[in-house]
């Protein structure tokens, strides 16, 4: 005889109301997570500027009517479109991740924390406008600092345990999640209605990793991050009505999230909410490659000028070995053509051929008319990668983090150089001495792509001065990046 389904409504399970409780009560008394996060609002705005010189970009931006504009609307940086929070959130939220070099978090699930950043501007932008229009205060930057520095932080904790890729589930799950609970609290939703909007976003079908891998690898990866901020404002706004929420999503039998996505298990969690996963989040400074290879790449460079000392060439190159971490061979170690710049960004070989070939790796260099020298796809064939034990546990060590590549180069007459090691790379926490100012002179250059020298003037100096930053109109600040 079967057993009765029950139907009593339970509370809501706890990871949701840790999240809420969070959102809606923890205060960031750190120091230096703000001033991180001031450095990570300027390198993330600073890549969409970037982003918005390609073309295959530029064409999503807008409306999604033609023509729309939203009086008190958000407003897109370095762009003339005022729109609804919604669409804002997807157009900053693409712009942003398009060529792969905003910041990374690496654990069992990467991601990219500041894609929260595409819902969290758009929706303090929108707020701002009208609380102005209706004679009221509008928000600081530092309520945009403080949501940056909490979405971070929810989306690394999740991830530091909790592998979403290994179910073939994309991490963008954790960009939705993280910013419906910060928008929510932004828009001054009680506590019920953010438990149900964080509810919202976990019931929500989730993306599959599929685009991000061959033979299937392609553009969805650069917008998807914009597309789960900017459905984290639709979810905020629809709880913000009074729409009901679902208690027990993620442990429901049967039809929860843990049953249905992942396997059955359970959240695991290594540390409370704070503020750890943006004092230590990597910025790409020098490079815009999938995170697993920036210190390949740097190392690739090295390799570039000893070969170039040697009076070599990559003809006379044999074999290439890349020492490496379990994970970058999961996802970057590639065989076979590559169809496109979103193939090529995530293959190590091609991402470690470029500097050694042309002692370089930009943005551009993924595009088909670079990737179309012959010398590349050459050199390709000749890297292999072999995991290291011991570089995949001080990935995974809190106390190190690193994500250590080493280069080895044999050569047809038998000789070879010494291995090239690289354990932290120039965006490390670890290395943010030396970071920070090549940093700022990414978005010194990043700025002078779509602004005059004057305007580029004007934002450098209040993004620079923490306390002037903090306390600008939210509002006041986008306009700023108007064209």
């Amino acid at each position: 005889m079967s057993a009765h389904i029950s139907n009593v409504r339970t509370e809501f399970d706890q990871e949701i109301i840790d999240i809420v409780d969070y959102v809606m009560h923890y205060k960031i008394e750190s120091s230096v997570a703000y001033t991180t996060a001031r450095n990570c609002l300027i390198d993330t705005l600073g890549c969409g500027l970037e982003a918005l010189e390609y073309p295959a970009c530029k064409k999503l931006m807008g409306p999604i009517v033609p023509g729309t504009m939203v009086p008190n609307g958000a407003k897109v940086p370095g762009t003339q479109f005022q729109l609804d929070p919604v669409q804002a959130a997807f157009n900053i939220g693409a712009m942003i991740r398009w060529l792969d070099f905003n910041d990374t978090w690496l654990a069992a699930e990467w991601g990219h924390p500041s894609d929260n950043l595409g819902g969290i501007l758009a929706t303090a932008d929108w707020l701002s406008r009208n609380a102005v229009a209706a004679g009221k205060k509008p928000l600081t930057m530092k309520s945009v600092l403080t949501g940056l520095i909490k979405a971070h932080e929810i989306q690394g904790c999740i991830a530091l345990e909790n592998s979403f890729n290994k179910v073939g589930l994309d991490h963008v799950v954790l960009v939705k999640v993280a910013s419906t609970a910060v928008v929510s609290e932004m828009m001054g939703l009680s506590r019920d209605e953010i438990l149900n909007a964080v509810s919202l976003a976990w019931v929500d079908g989730q993306s599959l990793r599929t685009y991000r891998h061959s033979p299937n690898t392609g553009s969805r990866k650069s917008w998807a991050a914009g597309d789960a901020t900017s459905r984290a404002v639709r979810l905020a706004l629809m709880a913000k009505t009074g729409e009901m929420g679902y208690p027990s999503v993620l442990s429901a039998k049967t039809w929860g999230f843990y049953d249905v996505l992942f396997k059955g298990n359970k959240f695991k969690f290594q540390r409370p909410y704070g503020s750890y996963v943006m004092e230590n989040v990597l910025f790409k400074i020098s490079f815009p490659a999938e995170f697993h290879s920036q210190t390949a790449v740097e190392a690739g460079m090295t390799l570039h000028a000893q070969l170039k000392a040697a009076g070599k060439s990559v003809e006379d190159i044999k074999k290439v070995t890349i020492r490496t971490h379990e994970a970058c061979i999961r996802i970057i170690d590639k065989k076979g053509p590559l169809d496109n710049p979103a193939d090529r960004d995530h293959c190590i070989q091609y991402m470690v051929a470029m500097p050694m070939i042309f002692g370089r790796l930009t943005a551009s260099d993924y595009e088909d008319k670079v990737a179309a020298d012959p010398r590349i796809d050459t050199l390709r064939d000749k890297i292999v990668c072999v995991e290291d034990p011991a570089f995949t546990a001080d990935y995974h060590d809190p106390a190190k983090r690193s994500i250590a590549n080493a280069l080895t180069v044999e050569f047809n007459d038998g000789s070879k150089f010494a291995e090239v090691v690289v354990e932290y790379p120039i965006g490390h926490a670890r290395r943010r001495t030396d970071g920070i100012p090549l940093l700022e002179a990414k978005f010194k250059t990043n700025l002078a792509r779509q602004f005059p020298a004057k305007q580029q003037k004007t934002i450098l100096d209040i993004s620079l001065d923490q306390a002037t930053l903090e306390a600008m109109p939210v509002h006041e600040y986008v306009d700023l990046y108007v064209i």
